[in-house]
This record gives C-alpha cells, sequence and structure tokens, in this order.
C-alpha cells in the first residue's frame, strides 16, 4: 500500500534522511521515497497506517505533515 503525504520544513538531504529514518521505524513501513522538490513522501507499507503514528513521527524528525 502506498501513501503520499505532504511535509513542510524539508529543504535538504539531511531532512530528507531524518523523515525516512523516522518514518521507517513505524511498524509494516517498508519504503519511503521523498522528493525534496515537491515535499512528497511516499510510505510503502503493508497496510494502512495511523495518521496520528505517520504525525508523530514526522514531528520527531522536526518537521510538520502538511
Amino acid at each position: 500500500m502506498n501513501t503520499t503525504y505532504t511535509v513542510a520544513g524539508m529543504t535538504c538531504g539531511h531532512c530528507v534522511s531524518a523523515v525516512s529514518a523516522e518514518l521507517t521505524k513505524l511498524p509494516g513501513v517498508q519504503n519511503v521515497a521523498v522528493d525534496l522538490e515537491s515535499k512528497a513522501v511516499t510510505v510503502t507499507s503493508a497496510g494502512p497506517l495511523e495518521l496520528d503514528l505517520v504525525r508523530a513521527a514526522v514531528d520527531e524528525a522536526g518537521y510538520e505533515l502538511s
């Protein structure tokens, strides 16, 4: 299952790494792909993810889910 989110505040490769690292810790997440230019983060997971968990992971990385 692929779900795309918009993450505000990402500007560089470090941002991409931080967001990807936190999201890959979530149960069931198989892959995270980030398009820095559009701020789109596509998460591939075994099933649906709770939005609150995704938001908390992005917050932990220091960014904001839009």
